[in-house]
Formats: structure tokens, C-alpha cells, sequence
């Protein structure tokens, strides 16, 4: 008992820190987000609406792959809203730039990241800008006469935002979003704690260190099953990266977690079909460690 007792005192220890030092991220973290869902979700997807299909196509890509990191939207109401606007005639390499990003990043894991240091969160938002374009530029050179998705089983989803008062119609989407994240960051602070308890120093370093090919790899291959929701990771990225994890196996991390989470797979096998599905997994795993490898070289 007194061993159980004197273990529980170290991880709570380490909880409380760990939480101390990233709570007030995350809080703002999600009044950004209920701000931008509440007030400017339907000018960004708006904006989307209006790009000309006559226009330039990799201006359209740039665009919406900024559009797409502006969408407070999850993978579930991003899709059906992609399914409206193929519906209104734009292009297929411009709804994979918005789409792309819109997984990988939004406004409120922008704020959870500023937790990670300003040259982590620059590193996340240029990788993942770049990830959309790069994914649109692909379906562009490859799928300029057949199309790359099918949304024919997508209807634009019911909008939640519906309160008449503006006020009370913040307070509900911010009441969602804590709800529907806050167990994940509970959760991702627990196991911090217990990784920094835990798990020794120079095992991160060897995983995740240096500026070897093998920690990309290994950060890139990790991500898929432990991310679940990006408020959660937050914790455990900061741990990683405080003991001693690259920025470039941060970079890899970070693009492969979000892209794969399991509840993102379901929704995009069914817009993308079996073989498109396979090629999406390439392309993410090659993406992030090309990009890992990238930023330690550059960041060395």
C-alpha cells in the first residue's frame, strides 16, 4: 500500500504540472474555436463557395488549403460540407487542399500548439498548409478527367448553431466543444504524467532524437494508433519533445496522428473508395516523413 500510495503522489505530482502548464491553452484553445464556429464558420465556407471554377487552379489550391486550416470543423462535418461544394461545381484538387488541411489543423489546435513553443507551432501550420497543397497539386496532375471522390451518400450537415441568441449560441457550441474534447485532454495529461514517470529520458532521446531517419520513422508510425483527439497528444508531444524528441519526429507526428485518427478512416473510405483510401495512407506516411526529414535538416 505504501508503495501504491507513494506512486500515485508522483503521477499526481506530474499531472498537476503537466496541467498547469497547458490548462490555459487549452481553455483558449476552445473559446477560439467556438468564436470562429459560432461567428465566421459560414463566411470561410462561404468563401469557398464563391472560388471561380474558371480560375487559376493552384490559386484555388493555396486558398483553400487556407480555408480548409480556418474550418473549425472535425473530419465528420468537414466531408459532408466538401460533398455540398462538389455538388457546386468546385474542383476536386480544391476540395482535397481543404480537405487535407482542414484534418491536419483549425483554429482551436492552433491555440493547443502555441503549449509545444512558437517554433513548434510554426513548424505545424507550414507543414500542414503544405500538406493540403501538396495533396491538391497531386489530384490535379493525376485526376484531371475522372474523379477522385464520390459524396454521393454526404448531405451537408444540420447546423447545430441555431440559437437566435448569439450569446446563448456561443455558450452551447463552447458547452460541445469542452464536452466532446475535454476527457481526450484529461486523458492525454494522465498519460504524460505517467510517460514522465515512467519511461526513462534516453528512451525518448533514442525513439524520437537526433536527426536520424529512424525517429521520423518511428513518429510517423506511432502516430496512427495513439492519436485520438489533437487536444489530447498535446500533453504528450510537450513531454516527448522536453525529453529530448527532433522537431522533425514532432513534424511527422503531427501530420500522421490527425490524418489517420480511427475516426476520421471511416468517413474517408467511403468519399474515397478501397484503392483511393490506399493511395491517401501512401501519401500521408510519405509526406510526414519527407517533411520530418526536412525540418531537421533545416532546424539543425
Amino acid at each position: 500500500m505504501e508503495i501504491i500510495s507513494r506512486e500515485f503522489i508522483y503521477i499526481w505530482y506530474y499531472f498537476s504540472v503537466q496541467l498547469h502548464q497547458i490548462f490555459s491553452y487549452w481553455v483558449i484553445g476552445m473559446i477560439i474555436g467556438s468564436v470562429v464556429s459560432v461567428f465566421f464558420k459560414d463566411k470561410i465556407h462561404g468563401a469557398m463557395r464563391k472560388m471561380n471554377s474558371d480560375g487559376s487552379s493552384f490559386t484555388g489550391i493555396v486558398l483553400a488549403s487556407m480555408l480548409g486550416v480556418a474550418s473549425p470543423l472535425c473530419m465528420y462535418g468537414t466531408i459532408p460540407i466538401a460533398a455540398s461544394f462538389s455538388k457546386s461545381g468546385i474542383r476536386d484538387e480544391w476540395l482535397a487542399a481543404f480537405m487535407m488541411s482542414s484534418i491536419l489543423l483549425n483554429p482551436q489546435l492552433i491555440i493547443y500548439s502555441a503549449a509545444l513553443g512558437l517554433k513548434v507551432l510554426f513548424i505545424r501550420i507550414v507543414t500542414c498548409f503544405l500538406c493540403g497543397i501538396s495533396a491538391g497539386v497531386i489530384i490535379r496532375l493525376f485526376y484531371k478527367k475522372s474523379s477522385f471522390f464520390t459524396f454521393a451518400s454526404f448531405d451537408e450537415p444540420k447546423n447545430k448553431d441555431t440559437d437566435p441568441n448569439l450569446f446563448m449560441r456561443f455558450l452551447k457550441n463552447l458547452y460541445r466543444n469542452v464536452k466532446a474534447t475535454g476527457g481526450y485532454f484529461l486523458v492525454g495529461v494522465l498519460l504524460s504524467a505517467m510517460f514522465q514517470r515512467y519511461i526513462p529520458q534516453d528512451a525518448v532521446t533514442f525513439m524520437f532524437g537526433g536527426n536520424e531517419a529512424w525517429g521520423v520513422l518511428m513518429a510517423s508510425t506511432i502516430g496512427v494508433p495513439l492519436y485520438v483527439c489533437g487536444g489530447g497528444t498535446i500533453p504528450i508531444l510537450r513531454m516527448w519533445l522536453e525529453n529530448g524528441m527532433s522537431l522533425g519526429s514532432a513534424a511527422a507526428f503531427m501530420i500522421t496522428g490527425p490524418a489517420t485518427k480511427i475516426t476520421n478512416l471511416g468517413a474517408l473510405k467511403v468519399v474515397l473508395g478501397i484503392r483511393h483510401f490506399i493511395y491517401y495512407w501512401l501519401y500521408v506516411i510519405l509526406f510526414s516523413v519527407l517533411c520530418g526529414l526536412l525540418v531537421n535538416i533545416l532546424m539543425i
